[in-house]
């Protein structure tokens, strides 16, 4: 990975910078911790490069750190671990790899079991704020998932931009404002790389079912209906 630009030149070469400043710089404080929560995916290895590249720039320094979740549910489990140990190594970032034991057998869904097990392990940082690298297509499929659910004014007001998890720790998710589009074009200009989840293209996932057929069809008949179901979510919200 190349060497890190001074301050300036790192905030103008990075598009998240406005959104990221926005919010940080009102609730830095000496000793600021932020950790990150890190798949390997794009998303999220975007997020962190895009905040250790900025993070040298503000008067008060961050404690900027990670957290990997080795659910074990993946033959490719430990080799994403691998991954995110040696990116967070460039960005010279410490990571912490959490491995948790995900109930099968539970009644509330693979997947559901698997955040649950996630969000716990968030919770326990040793940090002032976690944060997560959802976007505008993740929020625009989180509504139309909670409206398929039959879902009131709070579940259609899908992910908040941040809210408290603990006492001590609240969540994040600075790249709400940006498109899955916009993440891909960074990671590109940037020469990135990632781990592909392969649940990720598995249909019998109602989140995924969405993204690769629904959609496509909803995106060739009304480009802007991401726009449209984010203005539905922000109205429940302040509803």
């Amino acid at each position: 990975m190349a060497e890190s630009a001074p301050p300036s030149a790192a905030r103008a070469a990075n598009p998240f910078a406005p959104q990221l400043e926005a919010f940080l710089l009102p609730r830095l404080r000496l000793g600021a911790r932020l950790c990150v929560g890190l798949s390997g995916g794009r998303d999220s290895v975007v997020l962190l490069h895009a905040l250790s590249q900025l993070a040298p720039s503000f008067a008060e320094p961050i404690r900027l750190s990670a957290v990997h979740v080795h659910h074990g549910l993946s033959p490719n489990a430990d080799s994403w671990a691998g991954f995110c140990a040696d990116f967070c190594r460039a960005c010279g970032v410490p990571l912490d790899v959490v491995r948790v034991d995900v109930p099968r057998d539970s009644g509330e869904g693979l997947e559901a079991a698997a955040r649950r097990m996630r969000h716990g392990v968030f919770a326990a940082r040793a940090a002032d704020w976690l944060a997560l690298a959802h976007h505008r297509d993740d929020q625009a499929e989180t509504l139309l998932l909670q409206a398929l659910r039959g879902g009131g004014p709070h579940a259609l007001a899908a992910m908040p931009i941040w809210r408290p998890l603990t006492d001590q720790v609240a969540l994040w998710r600075p790249l709400l404002a940006h498109t899955r589009d916009q993440l891909a074009a960074y990671a590109a200009a940037k020469g990135l790389s990632w781990v592909d989840d392969e649940s990720n293209a598995d249909p019998r996932y109602r989140r995924n079912w969405l993204r690769h057929q629904i959609n496509p069809l909803l995106a060739a008949h009304q480009p802007d209906y991401r726009q449209g179901l984010l203005r539905c979510a922000a109205q429940m919200a302040d509803a």
